[in-house]
């Protein structure tokens, strides 16, 4: 049997607060107590506390994480005075209704492995047409063939300035939320959700309320249950459960929720049980309803001779008919999908095609690659020099490697760049470059505020991208990404793909390498010292005993949650400080969920009472507290608390200024002394200390663990309360946890594409 690492031990494991670091000499800790063992760990989060897909509380908090981001796209107009994260939503804006815009050209079902046919493909078609604006829904079925691919127009110009204030976006009028406050009063609905109704739902947010109620679940928050009893309000008899529109808005909150979960689609089976669930009566009925009302796209994975009758037949009743039925071939599988993710999907398959197709030999890559520090830097050379869409897989230490790459496409005059989701990625990125300016952060570029910018045709001026911790690209910012590379453009996704998906809808990077898409650099580099061990070992599903001399790799058992509370702290404040010399400003803790005794929010209040004392007299928070702030949902921005005033709290996120408006702080900034794994996904700190409460075994999993893990640079400390419950997670094979339809586009490129 295999056991965590063990540590030396300057003390009993249950001496006093002094102890340095415990000692692990038992192989796994006793079981939570019976008042641990049922805490509740999925209470409501807050924005800041991320959207974070992995089915305990931190993607069960997502319900009200958007709340305060519903308006975040602010006018056209006002795009010289944008805050980076306001020109990175303008950006993203613009270039999404591109994404659409093209699509809507398109004609006739999908066909990149998956199959839309008959009534669906016909009304996908005509949303398309007529949301671009081009065409009305009866002149689609005569459209002209496909346009050939246009550039990309440039977005709203946005020059690099002094870091400013982060300005709330314009919502919804004055006078739109009093009307639907009236609405919402008539219905028995609270009236702070009158303003987020309003920018959720348009200026005609009244009207669509009273015609039908249960749009209201289009607001952030809202469960079917409120739903409901506001619908009987209003409607009073004339509503019922099988409401078609009660139906078609529950079929879209199924979806929602789903994307929440990282899914892009969802199987008509499993959006069929689920209304079941909810006292719908003809389950196959709303699911046709909601096709027909065009709330969701149908789609078809399976064999490709399936004809259109049997697949329209298969998504409206999920009965076995057609080439599946009575041949012993495996039936098709039926996809539930929403637009927006489906659009991103299929532009993403297109663009990735492109890139690959476009691909020009442009210098001579032989020297750089010979001249290269390590065989796996060299080997990633020269496969870029040869493709225009290369996967390169690796752990910390493999960082090295592109950054190789980058220098080396510098020396032969090209624009390289390398970009990454985190300020601290960048930071790690510039001090293995030479040349620092070209590590940015992948939001910036987008928005214009950090890279080269654009060229004549809207395209990032760049030859070669490459994009670190690329497990944390979602599939709408993914296909903004490659919407915006110029044919010829080299593009290089690089990551660890041990660690956990992104916080937003989609699995790319997982998708590209399981499709086998293009070729994949596969680093032999490993990461060093007696943490990059472990970390290797759960990669494999083994937790192996690691000789930790230096006191790298420790653990601390406890027995209940508020043992692993009083020892986080004493770690975080005494021990880690002492015996290994890391202050507690460069300690993380990581713990599984938001909620529960020994969650972040538990842990924060603790932390805070011991390493900064106050009263929170600026909402909740005093000068010198550690903080989050995630400006756009699914982006942790670290920082530390500076100051407050009429403006709003101000922030020193790495080196930036950042004002949050005073109305914004309790939906997007939280304290951070603590974080969840997937806050702190593409991030490292020099101590990490990982809290396993006995009410966290069911959270675990072996990615889950190997970030968390993973997170250290030069101590680990793990706070183990989860007896058994460890070693079994890390051990479990890795899943397909996502319903995604990418792999499969890209699994139907021709075989001359790849």
């Amino acid at each position: 049997m295999t056991a965590l690492p063990r540590g030396e031990t300057p003390g009993h494991p249950a001496a006093a607060d002094d102890t340095d670091v415990v000692d692990p000499a038992a192989t796994a800790a006793p079981g939570p107590s019976g008042e641990d063992a049922g805490a509740d760990v999925s209470g409501a989060a807050t924005a800041a506390e991320a959207v974070e897909p992995d089915g305990t509380e931190e993607s069960g908090g997502a319900d009200a994480a958007g709340a305060s981001d519903a308006g975040e796209a602010a006018d056209a107009e006002s795009a010289a005075a944008l805050s980076e994260a306001e020109a990175e939503l303008a950006a993203q804006r613009e270039l999404r209704e591109k994404i659409e815009k093209r699509k809507a050209e398109k004609d006739g079902p999908i066909a990149a492995g998956t199959k839309l046919s008959g009534q669906a493909a016909d009304l996908l078609a005509a949303v398309r047409a007529v949301e671009s604006g081009e065409k009305s829904g009866t002149a689609f079925f005569d459209s002209p063939a496909p346009a050939p691919r246009r550039a990309v127009a440039a977005p709203a110009p946005v020059r690099p300035r002094a870091p400013e204030p982060v300005h709330v976006p314009q919502g919804a009028s004055a006078e739109a939320v009093a009307e639907v406050a009236v609405v919402l009063a008539d219905g028995g609905a609270p009236e702070t959700l009158a303003a987020p109704a309003a920018e959720s739902l348009g200026a005609q947010a009244a009207d669509v309320l009273r015609e039908d109620p249960w749009q209201l679940l289009a607001v952030p928050g809202v469960r079917p249950e409120q739903a409901d009893g506001f619908a009987r309000a209003l409607l009073g008899a004339a509503c019922g459960p099988d409401d078609e529109r009660r139906t078609a808005a529950l079929v879209g909150w199924l979806l929602e929720r789903a994307a929440l979960q990282g899914h892009t689609a969802l199987d008509a089976s499993a959006v069929r049980a689920a209304l079941a669930e909810r006292a719908v009566t003809d389950p196959e009925a709303a699911v046709q309803n909601a096709v027909a009302e065009g709330v969701v796209l149908v789609f078809q994975e399976g064999p490709d001779e399936q004809d259109d009758e049997d697949a329209e037949g298969l998504a409206e009743s999920g009965e076995q008919t057609g080439a599946g039925a009575g041949t012993g071939q495996e039936p098709p599988q039926v996809l539930l999908g929403l637009d927006r993710y489906a659009l991103a999907e299929e532009s993403l398959a297109d663009g990735l095609a492109r890139l690959v197709n476009a691909v020009e030999k442009d210098a001579d890559w032989s020297q750089p690659a010979a001249a290269a520090g390590s065989p796996s830097a060299a080997e990633l050379i020269r496969t870029v020099a040869a493709g225009g869409l290369v996967v390169h897989t690796g752990g910390e230490a493999a960082r090295a490697e592109p950054a190789a790459l980058i220098a080396a496409a510098r020396s032969l005059g090209l624009r390289a760049l390398g970009a990454t989701h985190s300020a601290d990625g960048r930071r790690r990125l510039a001090e293995a470059l030479d040349d620092p300016s070209a590590a940015v952060a992948l939001a910036g570029v987008l928005a214009g505020t950090e890279g080269p910018g654009r060229d004549e045709d809207g395209a990032i001026a760049v030859d070669l991208l490459v994009l670190l911790d690329a497990p944390q690209l979602d599939v709408e910012t993914a296909a903004i990404l490659v919407e915006s590379l110029a044919d010829g453009t080299r593009l290089v996704l690089s990551g660890d793909p041990g660690v956990l998906g992104s916080a937003g809808a989609g699995r790319v990077f997982a998708d590209v390498l399981a499709a086998r898409a293009c070729p994949q650099v596969v680093s032999r580099t490993p990461d060093p010292g007696p943490i990059g061990e472990l970390v290797s070992g759960i990669g494999i599903g083994e937790l192996n005993q690691v000789a930790a001399p230096g006191k790298e790799v420790v653990i601390v058992p406890v027995h209940d949650a508020g043992e692993a509370v009083h020892r986080t702290v004493q770690l975080v404040a005494d021990s880690v400080p002492r015996a290994i010399g890391v202050p507690p400003a460069d300690t993380q803790v990581i713990t599984v969920g938001h909620g529960g005794p020994a969650g972040t929010r538990a842990l924060n209040a603790a932390l805070k009472q011991r390493l900064n004392p106050g009263p929170g007299r600026f909402g909740g928070f005093d000068p010198g507290d550690r903080a989050v702030h995630v400006p756009t949902p699914g982006r942790t921005v670290p920082g530390v608390v500076v100051s407050a005033d009429a403006e709003g709290l101000h922030l020193d996120c790495a080196g930036t200024a950042v004002v949050v408006p005073q109305e914004r702080v309790e939906s997007s900034v939280r304290h951070g002394w603590a974080l969840s794994a997937h806050q702190a996904a593409g991030m490292r700190w020099p101590a990490v200390v990982v809290v396993l409460p006995g009410d966290a075994a069911q959270g675990l999993s072996r990615a889950w663990v190997y970030t968390a893990f993973s997170r250290a640079e030069r101590h680990l400390s793990v706070v183990h309360g989860v007896d058994q419950a460890l070693q079994h997670a890390v051990a479990q094979s890795p899943s397909q946890d996502r319903t995604t339809r990418l792999r499969a586009l890209l699994e139907a490129w021709p075989p001359a594409t790849v």
